[in-house]
């Protein structure tokens, strides 16, 4: 399954990423088009999310791994959706590393297994998944008080 990853260091600790990494209500703060979380419990959450058309999408996702303060992974539901005909399978995995006093290496790890036809334009999507990962980075960096860090 092709796997995108960025990293980047970010002046705050583990403990503090955590709170906002961690918790689905703090999505929009942070991760790339979302305008809301809904339904959030033990198991999973969804995603509202804005088009670059200004349509409204809803992303339904899973829990997996959750190792306070290091790792959260979340898996998002295909089965009878619109992202369905794209995907197979797509995983976040969101990983939280000490590195230094009060800074934390945060990696962004995207899994996507595309399906059909979309497994021909894997190179477009590898690109988006990029760019969304580094907007997710800059925005947790510019969260923390760390908009410098590169």
């Amino acid at each position: 399954m092709p796997v995108t990853r960025r990293s980047r260091t970010v002046a705050a600790t583990p403990a503090a990423l955590w709170q906002t990494v961690a918790d689905p209500h703090q999505q929009p703060r942070w991760w790339p088009r979302v305008e809301r979380v809904e339904g959030v419990d033990g198991r999973g959450f969804t995603q509202v999310l804005r088009s670059d058309r200004g349509a409204v999408v809803r992303a339904d996702f899973r829990f997996g791994q959750r190792n306070k303060p290091r790792v959260v992974v979340w898996t998002q539901d295909l089965e009878g959706t619109p992202f369905a005909k794209l995907l197979a399978q797509s995983e976040t995995r969101v990983t939280l590393e000490p590195a230094g006093d009060a800074a934390t290496r945060v990696e962004l790890r995207l899994a996507q297994k595309l399906q059909g036809v979309s497994r021909f334009g894997g190179f477009m999507v590898r690109r988006a998944a990029r760019r969304q990962l580094d907007t997710a980075l800059d925005a947790l960096a510019e969260l923390h008080g760390d908009a410098a860090s590169a």
